[in-house]
């Protein structure tokens, strides 16, 4: 054909009755699609699936990690910050148990806040981690940790008795300002074991968990300062109001509310020993606090005496330097201490010190630095209420000084002046009744001028730290005026200072002091009179009451005794009798030259 196609390739035309093109005998039909486009649809349908499951995995991961960043930054309270970072992170990568553990100076665990632990099973381990094994790992070397079997990994101590069955295992640092705080512990997955993803979770929550704990850091040191400075307000106002004689009370003020404030076991204040290379617990405030005071400790061996010394705080993190005798006793473990000297204008009064129970957190360096500036504050609270205390004094020596200046100038001299002209009317009238009256009013003006000048020796004895003997008796006299619930009238003759001996001077000053004693105790006299007479080579003490009389059984015991033998000792004597209608008069002697 002109085409140039062989009509025999042709196909039959059935209008041409040729049979129609299909199977022979010897080959079947076979309709089929090809295999590979399918299945390469099908791959890509389930990566499809997987990718777009992962995508929500990872939604609902990004959506927890944000419910658990919420969760821990609504409180700025440390205790409660810790335990709400436990429950985000367990609940964020699903762990049966989860525990945070805070690092102490000594590399130990301070703190181990833990969840999921049944109480039973708290019961029978005892004491918290210390931080070994594993947990120590993670603070030896502060990069996360992620294990499938904890035993498998030869880091792992083991557990105590008691412990419940744990196997797999996530651990994460937590940094604040570059400083490892703490750290995160997870354990017993709910799938089985942590995955990479949980790391980076766990990760990313204890990243903004340092954030937030640095934040409540420095919110606790805000509210310490303030707590200190309210201290050193109430130290300085109640120093300032309160009695201005009593010369412990501004320390044991100070050892309060150091105590309060650093949140101490025990917290002491000690003095330098006047004459001697040591200190001396003043005031101690806690446990044992009886057992404390009146310790010494060397100036040159111990902490206190260092800083009393030097003048500069310090803190130790361990009680066991030799050189803290002054705030342990053999009953009293103590941790973290800090030792803070009491900054005067011109010297230091003292050192406090503060200590607090083994085991708890240390004292940091705002702690330190916070507690010093309190101490400086209280140190200068006391030289105020000092001050004002001699300011006071000064006053009353002036108004003392002026009272006896008037009785002197004033009422002595009009009083001796009327006895003398008395006694030249006296002298004009011939002997009877009259003469003797006018004799015994100018007798009674001569013991009242007596008296007013025993009045101004009294006043002006306040002025005088070297009281003489006749300020030593009056002492015994004011002392015991308490007890006999009267003022006993006194009464000198005689010149005492330098004419009677040391010894003579004591055994007299004891003898006045039994002799009113005993009539306190024993006559129940309701009034009294000490005379005190110097001269002829004598010096002689006469005590009278008004009570009801001498128990002679008395003068066989040995208070009297006593009496008796020191005045023999001084080649005197002692004489006791009754007074009529009732009363007792003692009467004792020593020679003084």
């Amino acid at each position: 054909m002109a085409s140039g196609v062989d009509p025999a390739h042709l196909p039959a035309d059935p209008a041409d009755g040729a049979p129609p093109a299909g199977p022979t005998d010897q080959q079947e039909l076979s309709l089929s699609f090809p295999e590979l486009p399918r299945l390469e649809l099908d791959d890509l349908l389930a990566q499809l699936v997987e990718r777009a499951q992962e995508v929500v995995a990872t939604q609902g991961r990004l959506r927890g990690l944000l419910r658990a960043n919420q969760a821990i930054i609504g409180d700025l309270a440390l205790p409660v910050l810790l335990r709400r970072i436990v429950e985000a992170a367990r609940t964020l990568v699903g762990a049966r148990y989860a525990a945070l553990g805070v690092i102490a100076p000594d590399g130990h665990l301070a703190e181990f806040v833990h969840l999921g632990m049944p109480t039973d099973a708290v019961e029978r381990i005892g004491h918290l981690p210390e931080g070994k094994g594993l947990l120590g790992a993670l603070i030896d070397d502060p990069r996360p940790i992620r294990l499938r079997q904890i035993t498998a990994d030869e880091r792992s101590s083991g557990f105590p008795a008691g412990h419940p069955p744990m196997h797999s295992f996530l651990g994460v640092p937590i940094r604040v300002r570059d400083i490892v705080f703490g750290n995160l512990y997870l354990s017993e997955s709910t799938k089985g074991e942590f995955s990479a993803e949980d790391e980076e979770l766990a990760a990313a929550l204890a990243a903004t968990a340092g954030m937030v704990i640095d934040n409540a850091r420095l919110f606790e040191v805000a509210g310490a300062r303030q707590d200190w400075l309210r201290a050193s307000g109430e130290i300085t106002r109640e120093l300032l109001s309160g009695e201005a004689d009593d010369a412990v009370r501004p320390l044991r003020l100070i050892a309060e509310h150091c105590r309060e404030v650093a949140r101490a076991k025990i917290v002491t204040v000690v003095l330098p020993v006047p004459g001697a290379e040591e200190l001396q617990v003043e005031v101690a405030v806690g446990p044992f606090e009886g057992d404390l005071t009146g310790v010494r400790v060397p100036l040159d061996r111990s902490l206190s005496g260092r800083v009393f010394a030097s003048r500069v705080p310090l803190r130790v993190t361990s009680p066991d330097d030799p050189s803290l005798g002054a705030v342990t006793s053999g009953e009293l473990d103590v941790g973290p201490v800090m030792v803070l000297p009491l900054l005067g204008s011109e010297k230091v009064h003292g050192v406090l010190t503060a200590a607090r129970d083994r085991g708890r957190a240390a004292f940091t360096e705002e702690d330190l630095d916070m507690a010093a500036g309190f101490a400086n504050q209280a140190s200068v609270a006391i030289e105020l209420a000092a001050a004002r205390t001699e300011q006071q004094r000064v006053a009353m020596l002036d108004d003392r000084d002026r009272i006896a200046a008037d009785l002197h100038d004033h009422v002595i001299q009009r009083l001796f002046g009327t006895g003398l002209s008395l006694h030249g009317i006296a002298a004009t009238l011939s002997p009877g009744q009259p003469k003797e009256r006018l004799m015994a009013a100018v007798g009674d003006i001569d013991g009242t001028i007596s008296q007013i000048r025993t009045t101004i020796y009294q006043l002006g004895q306040a002025a005088d730290p070297d009281r003489g003997l006749r300020g030593r008796l009056l002492d015994v006299v004011i002392d015991l005026t308490p007890t006999l619930a009267f003022d006993p009238a006194v009464r000198f003759a005689g010149v005492l200072e330098g004419t009677v001996p040391d010894e003579v001077a004591d055994d007299l000053v004891a003898v006045l002091r039994e002799a009113l004693t005993n009539a306190a105790r024993h006559a129940q006299a309701r009034s009294a009179t000490v005379s005190v007479t110097a001269g002829s080579g004598l010096v002689t003490l006469v005590v009278a009451d008004d009570g009801h009389g001498i128990d002679w059984a008395l003068t066989r015991r040995s208070g009297l005794a006593n009496l008796r033998r020191r005045a023999e000792q001084h080649d005197g004597e002692l004489e006791i009798r009754a007074v009529e209608p009732h009363g007792t008069e003692l009467r004792w002697s020593a020679r003084i030259s």
